[in-house]
């Protein structure tokens, strides 16, 4: 059994020990294929890493990378600490432990579930009790965040144009969504690493999804595996209906793809979300900043700063954690290893790449800037959806389109269907009151948007989605009075 004194001693890149609810683990192999970069693991190296461990990752991760993880044995007994001495920046950068964050939520004035009336509640209840590394995490942006902030912005822009005198008594919301009913056009974005919110993390997800019948994306990236979401959602008492998608970000070793690809298949995912907007990682300033903070030793600020790599000529390439290589070329096997499920490309952002797909025969295209979390100065989904609307309005006929991307409101997701989407994905908005209310949370902001959505309908003249169209918005305030005549519709 090493002691913590000799785990201490591997705490480098040449040779990089971590504990793991006391066991003890060799991950150097591991480093350069990390996904979350080779410094999430070194400044954990020598180190307890189960805390850090337990919040981004499910329990059978380690068992899934047998030949990058070698487990040394149980960490023996007493023999000294491995932790280094506390940084000069601890004060500002230490997370709060569970009793601080329990003691937190009860002093804090957290808004009750009933009182909550919209998904910018959840959101700014969520911001309050957050411990700052898991705030920095959900709510970091790329770069000057313009892509962000956007997102959101556009979506205002966008005015309606209400019909009079209809009948409203009864209504629908009801849609096919990637091949499986949903009650409603909407269904939960997949995200990454929802426990740093709660410690069910997507399992709240599921719950709320199962029980008022929408899909659930789960992300390659999800705190839960594909395995535990699943057996959550087949078992859940409540459900009564739903469905689950994997969204996948393609690994620098593809065969590892076909592995994850044949794991969703046999559990029962229904659409297979292909993420292709990330060949590198977008450079994510406020999270950046935390993690280097996280890991600054005592006397790190006095070592010099080593002289990087000529521009261009680095070893690998910068900020690639999935396959860089990444093509249209690979969707033949991609579709081979998936089957006949819907395949959908997450992450189109022009009319050009929507026609290139359409090309391909892929089942959807999936508008999405990735939360504003990768390329600054991403356009918005309402530009992308107006873009191909303007130049190959065939792509809605031919494909099924959907978006996500700073919907908040029913308003938000009448606006997207009167423009061609089919349904819209909600990330950030879901997570907000995962964070804050947990599974109950969710079920509730799920009923707040369809109280929004079947409000808006309604005051718009309308009884189906089918009638949406672009004749209800005005443009006025998007786009030049040339361009409105476009969408305009005829008396």
């Amino acid at each position: 059994m090493p002691s913590r004194t000799e785990v201490a001693k591997h705490n480098s890149k040449n040779s990089c020990w971590v504990v793991i609810s006391g066991i003890v683990y060799d991950v150097t192999k591991l480093i350069d294929q990390h996904p979350g970069g080779a410094n999430a693991i070194l400044a954990l190296a020598g180190k307890d890493a189960t805390e850090d461990f337990d919040l981004f990752h499910s329990s059978d991760t380690i068992k899934s990378r047998p030949k990058q993880v070698i487990e040394i044995g149980p960490i023996a007994a007493g023999g000294g600490s491995s932790q280094p001495p506390p940084s000069p920046v601890a004060s500002f950068i230490a997370a709060e432990t569970s009793d601080s964050r329990e003691t937190s939520l009860k002093m804090s004035a957290k808004l009750p579930l009933v009182a909550c009336r919209s998904l910018q509640d959840f959101e700014n209840t969520a911001l309050q009790l957050l411990p700052e590394r898991s705030r920095v995490y959900f709510h970091t942006g790329s770069e000057t965040r313009s892509a962000f902030d956007n997102n959101r912005a556009d979506w205002a822009r966008l005015t309606f144009r209400p019909r009079v005198l209809r009948d409203s008594s009864k209504l629908s919301m009801r849609e096919q969504i990637m091949g499986v009913h949903s009650t409603l056009p909407i269904f939960i974005a997949p995200t990454a690493s929802a426990q740093l919110g709660n410690p069910d993390g997507e399992l709240c997800f599921t719950r709320a999804a199962a029980r008022m019948g929408i899909p659930q994306g789960l992300s390659t990236y999800a705190s839960k595996s594909p395995k535990e979401v699943a057996e959550c959602f087949q078992n859940d008492p409540e459900r009564r209906g739903g469905a689950l998608f994997y969204q996948l970000y393609v690994p620098k070793t593809k065969g590892n793809a076909k592995r994850m690809l044949a794991e969703a298949k046999s559990l029962g995912y229904k659409a297979l979300l292909l993420t292709v907007d990330n060949p590198v990682l977008g450079k994510r300033d406020e999270n950046d900043q935390y993690k280097e903070l996280a890991a600054l030793g005592p006397d790190d600020e006095k070592r010099p700063y080593a002289t990087p790599p000529l521009p261009g000529e680095e070893p690998d390439v910068p900020r690639a954690i999935h396959d860089p290589t990444l093509s249209w070329d690979d969707l033949p096997w991609i579709r081979k290893a998936w089957g006949n499920g819907p395949l959908i490309l997450k992450g189109i952002q022009c009319v050009e790449d929507a026609v290139e797909a359409l090309r391909h025969g892929v089942d959807g295209i999936y508008i999405s800037n990735h939360g504003g979390r990768q390329l600054d100065y991403a356009p918005s989904a309402v530009e992308v959806l107006l873009e191909i609307r303007q130049n190959a309005p065939q792509v809605f006929e031919k494909l099924d389109v959907y978006v996500d991307g700073g919907i908040m409101r029913g308003t938000d997701v009448v606006k997207a269907i009167c423009l061609g989407a089919k349904a819209v994905g909600i990330g950030r908005g879901f997570l907000y009151a995962l964070c804050s209310h947990g599974t109950d949370g969710v079920v509730r902001a799920i009923e707040i948007m369809s109280e929004e959505i079947q409000t808006t309908m309604r005051l718009l003249g309308v009884t189906d989605l089918s009638q949406l169209n672009l004749s209800f918005l005005n443009f006025s305030r998007f786009s030049q009075a040339k361009d409105i005549r476009l969408f305009s519709s005829k008396l």
